[in-house]
């Protein structure tokens, strides 16, 4: 059992990772602007905070084996969010990424295709700022782990392929539920295999 801190508890994927990590046993601090969106479940505290109150943050995040950050990278200030985990002392650090950093090509990212959506860039370009913000902190026990091209809800199957900086895709295109993503989440806390670096899950 361990001691998490969830930020963005009650949002599409922060939502099926709190139900994750209860079901696996784990104790949870589950932190959002509105707690009372946040599922009721064993194991679960709900917690009300600003991403822009660093003292709060930091002051939920402390004492925990790890912190779980499940907010859009739009809604946040994203180097206040990363000091806030650096000064907390949490001993790890997990990231919902995005998937336009993934590369779909050598050195061609999603984000810069010619047919990504207009709309999603603003959130893509700033979830590719933040894994480069990681990527040149030394004092943190950090992983993203980013989404492929459709991260949407559907079944848990439990059914899936992990990869590195690559897109993934599958006979029904670059996908994955919510609920199954919350699956490759925890087994990365419970067992740790992409320390310090940015993994993917796809069907």
């Amino acid at each position: 059992m361990t001691n998490v801190a969830l930020i963005g508890a009650s949002g599409n994927a922060g939502s099926e990772i709190l139900k994750e990590l209860s079901a696996r046993g784990h104790r949870v601090t589950a932190i959002a602007r509105n707690p009372e969106r946040i599922a009721a479940l064993p194991g679960v505290t709900a917690e009300a905070a600003d991403l822009h109150d660093r003292d709060r943050i930091v002051g939920l995040l402390s004492g925990h084996d790890a912190a779980i950050s499940a907010v859009h990278f739009t809604a946040t200030d994203l180097p206040a969010l990363l000091a806030a985990a650096r000064a907390s002392g949490v001993k790890r650090y997990l990231v919902v990424g995005g998937a336009g950093s993934l590369e779909v090509a050598p050195g061609q990212r999603l984000i810069d295709t010619p047919d990504f959506p207009e709309a999603y860039k603003p959130e893509a370009a700033r979830g590719a700022d933040y894994l480069e913000m990681l990527r040149k902190t030394d004092d943190l026990d950090w992983t993203f782990l980013s989404p492929p091209a459709l991260f949407e809800q559907g079944a848990r199957t439990g059914t899936f392929r992990l990869g590195k900086d690559r897109l993934l895709t599958g006979k029904d295109g670059s996908r994955i539920s919510f609920a199954d993503y919350a699956i490759a989440m925890v087994d990365e806390l419970e067992r740790p295999a992409h320390r310090r670096e940015r993994f993917t899950v796809g069907y």
